[in-house]
């Protein structure tokens, strides 16, 4: 019996201590939830935190027709609302990641306890929100086992607070908006402009099918990678399975839609790629300015690639698109010629500069380039980074058919890419200022230099509308005033220039007695030279500077040929003052700025100023109108571009003015009708590089067809509603403008495109 007892009593013994140790563990387990919870192992996410997670998400550039141009990001993010999702793509989610997903409370604890009894063989027991609390508070986490338990209880409690905080659609939306989809794509619209170019709302199922699947593993089931295809197409079949199980979609379907290739439309989104590249660089330089002069209301600064800013800009996403098929297409037709014309030329692609010359652009450009800077931080001597440029290596180069591989010397593609025109395209509506397309360059990946806001280049005989405009408003002269255009000199001393200037026309003839308009037209320097004379450089400096000009113009008659720097962007806001009836506005490119919650927090001004009267605005309007009709942009009404027919042919009213600054340097278009002006710059880099024949360097050939190509493409797309209606005439016009001539000229333009002079000026 006393055996017996023993035996009982030991039995009663591993009882207790059963159930002691049973309540030491329930209670470390209550401590170590508590203390998670106090924030003993780690600072837990506050009220605030949930109620306003971090998230990086991706600042927007949206054009004036609601389409997002662009993006500033350190995590290419833009939130989606759950109302934006297809129920297909929810509910597949749903039935691949989590079943149980509307009936738990944050811990799926059938779940819990399957992986535990089974030891996680069968995949983890993580829910949705679990997931959510994991990618929005600390990631992968550690991988030793003490710290995991620790991090996996702290899920637990974020999960549970998620829940109470959160309806189970926002924890949706929250879950699908900060998952990574690699290749720059965090959350699903990002994603689904990415891989697809759609809006996740566009989604087909199969697609939605696919991107669920890649959340098991973004980087493995990532579908670009051609080598995983089949990969990736049976882990979509897979959730499409899920899906069968879980009744959204019949076994039918299933068996449909897997049959279905994968079919990406893959756009990635970089800084140096995609639409108006050139514009958005402009305008992060901007913002860069912006957010030290708009705090938010604690008194920090945004952060242009964390807080979600919504920029609405006034660049119109189809104009911009013309903008760059047009520079793109004439550009490609003009850069065979060049190259052409440059195949036997010693010291291609300069022209008439000193060997001496030609090494000071070449050590400049190597100084300038990124081998140079790499090499000089790691510490190379000047010796060895000047050697290493003539060795050869493998690269990848720009060309009009694409980025191409090739072997060849640094040295040698610093002279290829000397080769290449460079242009600065701008357009923008000239009674509001909006700036409605903005082509900085060729392509901004290899060319980052921007010629619309940045750089400054001669203009030629761009600017000899300024002299006009100035003449009749202070001399009271009209289009129809005649003036002798001969052999003129200017003596040394007068308007303090130090030597005796004789200017001479393109064409090297003298007309005699001419009216203003023809002496426009035709780009007459004389005129403009004696024009000059009469009102003096100081008075057209100060007109210019009304207009909105702001590079440095010297006070010196050969400004009225254009021996002057300014940027398209100034160039184009000041003409547009005359076609806006003597009213500057100054080009805009913001509409609003909001914060992430949508609140507006910026709304710009236009800042406008009177600068001549009605008439005097419509009388250069009249004249420049004339260079088109008859002068030296005559072309756009047959096409022609000097050396390849394009197809437009302009019978409406257009204002415009060509320019070709010395040499050929630097060819010039700006053109106007009544609700649209764009002007065009193109050159090369150096000005040392250019075209020999004025036939081919001349604005007429350069520039205007980029004009003519991209105001085709306007006028064909009705939503842009460009005007073909003539340039409203004030009431009682007091300066004359319709010249009646009694006897027919001649217009040495007038002739059959095949027997085209060379009509276009100098700037000098």
């Amino acid at each position: 019996m006393a055996t017996k007892k023993a035996n009982t009593n030991d039995f009663s013994e591993y009882k207790r201590k059963f159930w002691q140790l049973f309540a030491y563990g329930f209670l470390g387990v209550i401590l170590l939830f508590l203390f998670a919870s106090w924030g003993f192992f780690g600072k837990m996410p506050s009220f605030d935190d949930l109620e306003n997670p971090d998230s990086n998400v991706a600042t927007e550039i949206i054009s004036s027709d609601g389409v997002v141009i662009g993006k500033f990001f350190k995590e290419n993010r833009t939130p989606v609302k759950y109302e934006e999702l297809p129920q297909h793509l929810v509910k597949a989610l749903v039935a691949t990641e989590d079943e149980r997903f509307y009936e738990h409370s944050g811990i799926d604890a059938k779940g819990t306890l399957r992986a535990v009894v089974r030891l996680g063989r069968d995949g983890g027991a993580s829910t949705l929100t679990q997931q959510l609390a994991k990618n929005l508070f600390h990631g992968e986490g550690s991988k030793f086992i003490l710290f995991r338990v620790i991090q996996k209880v702290k899920e637990w409690i974020i999960a549970i607070r998620l829940e109470r905080q959160y309806t189970k659609q926002e924890i949706i939306a929250l879950y699908l908006n900060q998952v990574d989809f690699v290749n720059g794509a965090v959350g699903i619209r990002s994603a689904a402009k990415i891989y697809m170019n759609k809006e996740p709302k566009d989604l087909t199922i199969e697609e939605s099918a696919l991107f669920v699947g890649m959340l098991k593993n973004p980087s493995l089931y990532n579908p670009n990678r051609k080598k995983r295809a089949q990969l990736v197409l049976d882990r979509r079949n897979t959730v499409l399975g899920q899906m069968v199980k879980n009744g959204v979609i019949s076994e039918a379907k299933k068996e449909e839609l897997k049959k279905l290739p994968i079919k990406l439309d893959f756009r990635p989104e970089s800084h140096s790629e995609g639409s108006a590249t050139y514009f958005r660089e402009y305008l992060r330089d901007y913002m860069k300015k912006w957010v030290k002069d708009h705090l938010k209301e604690d008194g920090t600064e945004y952060d242009l690639y964390r807080d979600g800013l919504k920029i609405y800009t006034t660049i119109d996403s189809k104009m911009q698109q013309y903008a760059e098929e047009a520079v793109f297409e004439h550009l490609k037709n003009l850069q065979k010629e060049f190259f052409e014309g440059k195949k036997d030329q010693e010291n291609a692609p300069f022209v008439d500069i000193t060997p001496e010359q030609t090494q000071q652009i070449m050590n400049q450009a190597m100084k300038n380039s990124e081998r140079w800077r790499k090499m000089d931080l790691n510490g190379k001597t000047k010796e060895e980074i000047i050697k290493s440029f003539d060795v050869p290596a493998k690269m990848k180069i720009f060309t009009y058919e694409g980025e191409k591989d090739t072997i060849m010397t640094p040295k040698d593609s610093i002279i290829y890419y000397k080769h290449f025109l460079q242009t600065g395209m701008m357009a923008m509506e000239p009674r509001t200022g909006h700036i409605k397309a903005w082509v900085g360059g060729v392509n901004y990946k290899y060319f980052q230099y921007d010629h619309v806001g940045q750089g400054a280049r001669q203009v030629g005989s761009t600017f000899k509308p300024f002299v006009y405009a100035t003449v009749i408003e202070q001399l009271q002269m009209s289009p129809c005033d005649s003036i002798i255009d001969s052999y003129f000199t200017m003596p040394k001393g007068k308007w303090g220039i130090d030597a005796d200037w004789s200017p001479k026309n393109s064409d090297g003839n003298y007309r005699g007695t001419i009216t203003l308009q023809k002496a426009l037209a035709n780009s007459v320097n004389t005129v403009s030279a004696k024009l000059i004379d009469k009102v003096g450089p100081q008075a057209v400096v100060d007109m210019a500077k009304e207009l909105g000009i702001t590079s440095q113009i010297p006070v010196q008659p050969s400004i009225a040929l254009g021996a002057v720097d300014i940027t398209v962007e100034e160039m184009v806001g000041a003409m547009s003052t005359f076609a806006n009836q003597g009213v500057y506005v100054k080009p805009s490119f913001i509409i609003k700025i909001e914060d992430k919650n949508g609140v507006v927090i910026d709304q710009p001004t236009p800042i406008t100023k009177d600068v001549v009267n009605k008439d005097v605005a419509y009388a250069v309007v009249k004249l420049m109108e004339g260079v088109t009709q008859s002068g030296t942009g005559a072309r756009l009404k047959w096409g022609g571009g000097g050396f390849i027919q394009y197809d437009y042919s302009f019978g409406n009213p257009i204002a415009g003015k060509t320019g070709t600054s010395q040499n050929n340097s630097d060819g010039w278009f700006i053109g106007m009708v009544p609700n649209l002006a764009a002007g065009i710059w193109v050159g090369n880099e150096d000005r040392a590089a250019h075209f020999k024949s004025t036939h081919m360097g001349q604005g007429a050939t350069t520039a205007l067809p980029i004009w003519g190509i991209f105001m085709k493409k306007c006028y064909a797309d009705s939503d842009l509603d460009v005007s073909k209606e003539p340039f409203e005439k004030p009431e009682d016009l007091q300066i004359k403008v319709d010249c009646w001539t009694p006897k027919k000229v001649v217009d040495s333009t007038a002739v059959a495109p095949t027997e085209e002079p060379d009509m276009d000026e100098f700037g000098l």
